[in-house]
């Protein structure tokens, strides 16, 4: 029986593929689990599903798997973004675990106006998407983008990805947008919301629609968990 141990490995995943532990990795599986050699647990790398894996060599600072059966194949998620301005680091945490949660492609760190957090580091944040992809079963990593100006991303934006963005000026209307096909993202403000300028500059782009989370104003990870949800159950892989 497999274990529920789930384990994101940077080697290809296939039938008897042996994939070397890293110094943390060895010392996480056979100092803090426990798992001696024998011990099955579940292995992705964001390319080729899931499989099992089953310990053959296990050390205090280095071991090996051996790559079993398949159990589960990749799952990426719909072709949407999540935009949101940093906030303070352990809720810019909670945005990036629920992101990977919910599913998304890509998650892109904005900088606006009003944006007011500690310098973000893209590596850091694609570890913390390693840790959500392990805990919730996704067998896909969004990318990380590094962060950006607001102003530079809606000037290089893709043709035919239209975006959500959450208006607290909206606040009162009811939830949510016209759920039209194709590619999309979320963009979620920091805290104080989008400047006037910024809603303004919104507004003249085609691809962007403004839209209300309900009649509260949420926190910046309430509206990113808020949108992220309401665009899955109208043109996502919840409906």
């Amino acid at each position: 029986m497999a274990s529920k141990i789930r384990l994101h490995v940077e080697h290809p995943l296939a039938q008897g593929q042996m994939v070397p532990l890293s110094d943390a990795q060895a010392h996480y599986l056979f100092g803090v689990m426990r798992l001696g050699v024998g011990a099955v647990l579940s292995l992705f790398n964001g390319h080729d599903g899931e499989w099992d894996g089953a310990v053959v060599q296990a050390g205090k600072r280095a071991g090996l798997l051996c790559v079993q059966g398949q159990t589960a194949p990749l799952i990426a998620p719909p072709d949407l973004w999540l935009l949101f301005a940093p906030v303070k680091k352990a809720r810019t945490d909670v945005i990036v675990e629920k992101a990977v949660e919910l599913g998304v492609a890509r998650i892109v760190p904005v900088l606006t106006d009003y944006t007011n957090a500690e310098r973000l580091r893209a590596d850091k944040m694609q570890a913390h998407v390693i840790e959500a992809a392990e805990q919730c079963g996704a067998t896909h990593l969004p990318e990380v983008a590094a962060p950006q100006k607001l102003a530079l991303v809606l000037a290089d934006w893709p043709a035919g990805r239209d975006l959500w963005f959450c208006d607290e000026a909206r606040r009162g209307s009811p939830a949510g947008a016209q759920a039209l096909p194709g590619p999309g993202a979320v963009l979620v403000g920091p805290e104080g919301g989008f400047s006037p300028a910024e809603r303004a500059h919104l507004a003249t782009k085609p691809f962007a629609t403004g839209i209300s989370l309900g009649p509260r104003i949420l926190r910046a990870e309430t509206a990113a968990i808020a949108a992220l949800t309401l665009w899955q159950v109208t043109r996502g892989d919840w409906r």
